[in-house]
């Protein structure tokens, strides 16, 4: 046999156990009064002046006050704190004659010892038959607790802010030891720098030098080390001092590269490898016409830029040039340039070229190899420091597009003294 629609919502008033029920029954026989006096929240009606005319036991309670000591002799502004009253008088109050009710409004009362309780209070107007407002009822709702809460938020927020500001500058800090604190002075040679930081939490693996081999001969180089953080910051620490070692020891380009590949690769051939990408150049003086030779070496590294005097730009391309650290023994690619007075050789990172055109989305295109090489013939020729201002100002516009950091290195050979640019 089916059961009824009652016998599916559960047992009837007369199957309820006797005891059962007379213990519901009596939850059920709170007055009005009662549930008034001792409710879980303060209750407060007071005249359309403020003067108090009805408080519960319950906020009677919170105050440390007798009944006595607020009905009819105090308004509800005097139980406010002295910013609190201002905020009544100024706001609180006005908007409750214009709206009729207010809600939710953090204020603070002063207790009969002097203490401050946190409340959350909302008013409403009581109105006649007629419309007209008659008196205002007051809800207060302790909030101690949600005050220690905002209080312990707001201090794990600064601490974490502290925290954030104190990486930060360590990141900063440390960046600064990766790069030299500043290039020295070739004769006959204008030298620009540009370091960009995707991000200032995080230190970069990005790293460039130039320095004196002989009295003609300088070294420079610019490469890119896997990865953020500490680890790549040891890479990058060991890749820069390496390379200069190196081409103290033996300045021919291949093997300043085939040297800092051994290193690497013996260093970092295990459970973590590391690598990087590299390019680096042995700058010779030309006497006899001026300028500079240049050989570069590249290891997996993004093809320089020659931005000529007569204003063409070209890539100086190395393919085939490997990784360096992956393998035992990388296959390093050269190229022989001549840098004539008015030219100028432009170094960088892939931050640049992989940097999104589109920031605000997920899926913009790369800026790439032949927007640079179109902005670099449009640049041409240039000057060292005009060469990297204009790629500061192109990273600046690409904005939060570049999300990996980067590093720019140009070198020009000045014209003579005298002789005009173009």
């Amino acid at each position: 046999m089916s059961r009824t629609d009652d016998d599916q919502n559960g047992p009837r008033k007369d199957e309820v156990p006797g005891d059962e029920q007379a213990q519901f029954s009596a939850l059920l026989e709170d007055s009005v009064e009662d549930l008034y006096e001792h409710a879980p929240c303060g209750y407060l009606s007071t005249q359309l002046d403020g003067r108090i005319a009805k408080v519960n036991t319950t906020l009677l309670d919170w105050l440390g006050y007798r009944r006595g000591d607020l009905v009819g002799r105090k308004h509800f502004s005097d139980l406010l704190t002295v910013g609190g009253r201002l905020y009544h008088e100024t706001h609180f109050a006005p908007l409750l004659r214009m709206q009729g009710e207010i809600s939710g409004i953090a204020l603070e009362l002063k207790a009969a010892d002097g203490t401050r309780l946190p409340v959350l209070v909302t008013s409403t107007l009581k109105r006649g038959s007629n419309g007209q407002p008659l008196l205002v009822r007051t809800t207060l709702f302790d909030a101690r607790d949600r005050r220690a809460y905002e209080t312990e938020l707001l201090r794990a927020r600064k601490e974490a802010d502290q925290e954030r500001d104190r990486l930060r500058v360590l990141a900063a800090t440390l960046q600064k030891t990766l790069l030299p604190p500043a290039l020295e002075n070739m004769p006959g040679l204008d030298v620009s720098t540009h370091y960009h930081l995707a991000s200032p939490d995080e230190v970069g693996g990005d790293f460039y030098d130039l320095f004196p081999l002989a009295p003609d001969t300088w070294g420079l180089f610019l490469g890119d080390v896997c990865g953020k953080g500490a680890a790549a910051a040891a890479v990058t620490s060991l890749a820069r001092y390496t390379l200069r070692a190196a081409a103290v020891y033996d300045p021919d380009p291949v093997a300043v590269l085939g040297n800092l590949n051994t290193v690497l690769h013996h260093e970092y051939n295990g459970a973590d490898p590391r690598f990087c990408t590299v390019v680096f150049g042995l700058l010779t003086l030309d006497p006899e016409k001026g300028g500079f030779h240049i050989t570069l070496a590249g290891g997996g590294h993004p093809p320089a830029l020659l931005l000529r005097a007569d204003g063409t730009a070209d890539f100086l391309p190395t393919p085939g040039g490997q990784l360096i650290g992956v393998l035992p023994e990388a296959h390093i690619a050269t190229t022989t340039v001549r840098l004539a007075p008015g030219d100028t050789l432009l170094l960088y990172t892939d931050g640049l070229t992989e940097a999104r055109t589109d920031a605000t989305s997920g899926s913009g295109e790369r800026y790439g190899d032949d927007a640079l090489l179109d902005f670099a013939r449009a640049l041409a020729p240039a000057t060292a420091s005009d060469t990297v201002g204009a790629v500061r100002d192109l990273l600046d516009t690409l904005g939060t597009g570049v999300d990996d950091d980067t590093a720019v290195l140009a070198v020009h050979a000045p014209r003579p003294p005298g002789e005009e640019q173009r």
